[in-house]
């Protein structure tokens, strides 16, 4: 006999933790539901007095030779067809997991496939959807499975997946968008960067070389041209530890937690870009926040979890600080409004949603209106780089051939005269 940690709702709703003594989880699981409970969650503590850690150790060990290494992770883009389909199923009225073997047999060999397959051994075992998602957190995150726990809870899994579904589908086009749109830009800082920097190591050393050979009295321009032409040419096997140490500089900076807020806070302050962030953040905020809680998580639960998916120090902390706010019998307006993550007009709806009991859906409204906005923000930024772009490579090949004909022009003079 073994004995089981089990987690349970009864039929008033009360969360329930207690222990059970079973054969297989599957008896375990009958004996709760004898009890008139709904399991969501089962784990077994002992088997046959050792403990379920040394269990686990032993069955790995005879399990050498079945040991997979997966390299990689999960595209967003398939969770969420996967999501999509699996909501569909759901809808059609199919057991979890007959769903689950049907969008199995229809996935390409991956991790993903991998994971639903461990998934439904998981279900079959005496585990819930949520409980079986949760031992896979590469895959599946505390968002996703929390949503789906409230599904089970609630009794409308269809539901809720159709839901998650949604959202992830409108996150993954925000993003979609703003990578679409820099394409462009990012493409023409590239050539103009190998343009730059081929005149600079090719063409300029040449004409160093002339004016050498004559002897001339360089102007200015010419010789601060040569010498940066010359450290280049000399260092440019170290360019590209350049970015790669920039980067690696910026993630270990941001491990210390008053950096990282810091660095968090100056990027709503930087010019143009500033907005967007500021905008795409507070808008993955509120349409998380929003589908949490119109899929039944509480609201405590709902923030965490939304903190979580923020990506930004700043807007964390505010999160962090509206929770603490509302443990505390506050609205979340007030920690909002003094976080000044947002503006006003975002404030003032929240606190309607609030004063209405309508919060999911002004929550939808800005995240929707901050969506237009970012995309709006984003089109400017592509047309106004563009311009710029043109400008500094046509000033910058401008200064090289000025500074380059500059001798040549004081050499004709001087032969002139």
């Amino acid at each position: 006999m073994s004995i089981f940690q089990y987690y349970a709702v009864n039929s008033t709703g009360k969360k329930i933790k207690e222990r059970i003594e079973a054969a297989s989880s599957e008896e375990a699981i009958s004996k709760i539901r004898g009890l008139g409970y709904f399991p969501t969650g089962i784990k077994e503590l002992t088997v046959r007095g050792k403990s379920a850690e040394q269990h686990a150790a032993k069955t790995q060990k005879k399990k050498f030779g079945e040991i997979n290494i997966s390299i990689g992770g999960v595209k967003s883009k398939h969770l969420t067809l996967f999501t999509r389909q699996l909501s569909t199923l759901q809808d059609a009225g199919l057991p979890i997991i007959r769903s689950l073997q049907i969008l199995a047999a229809q996935l390409k060999k991956g991790m993903l496939k991998k994971t639903v397959l461990k998934v439904i051994e998981n279900i079959e075992g005496g585990s819930t959807f949520s409980g079986a998602l949760a031992r896979h957190p590469r895959v599946f995150d505390k968002l996703y499975v929390n949503i789906v726990k409230a599904g089970e809870i609630s009794g409308s899994l269809d539901i809720i997946l159709r839901r998650l579904a949604d959202f992830r589908e409108k996150m993954e086009r925000l993003i979609r968008k703003i990578i679409t749109a820099m394409i462009y830009p990012s493409v023409v800082v590239v050539v103009a960067a190998a343009i730059l920097i081929g005149l600079m190591i090719f063409v300029v050393p040449n004409f160093a070389k002339i004016f050498d050979e004559l002897g001339l009295d360089l102007p200015a321009p010419t010789r601060m041209l040569i010498q940066f032409s010359t450290a280049l040419k000399t260092n440019w096997m170290y360019l590209p530890a350049v970015p790669v140490g920039t980067f690696i500089f910026y993630k270990l900076v941001r491990m210390i937690k008053k950096v990282r807020l810091l660095i968090d806070r100056a990027k709503f302050k930087i010019p143009v870009f500033g907005a967007i962030i500021n905008k795409s953040t507070v808008s993955r905020f509120t349409r998380t926040l929003a589908t949490l809680t119109s899929s039944g998580v509480p609201i405590l639960d709902s923030l965490i979890n939304s903190k979580d998916t923020t990506g930004n120090a700043a807007v964390a902390q505010a999160i962090q600080n509206i929770h603490d706010s509302i443990r505390s019998g506050e609205t979340i307006a007030k920690p909002l409004r003094e976080s000044k993550i947002c503006n006003e007009i975002v404030v003032n709806m929240v606190e309607v949603g609030e004063e209405t009991g309508e919060l999911e859906k002004m929550l939808t409204k800005v995240a929707d209106n901050y969506d237009d906005e970012v995309d709006r923000a984003v089109e400017g930024l592509v047309s106004l780089i563009e311009p710029i772009m043109i400008v500094f490579l046509g000033g910058s090949v401008g200064f090289i051939v000025i500074a380059m004909f500059l001798p040549l022009v004081k050499l004709m003079q001087s032969i002139g005269g």
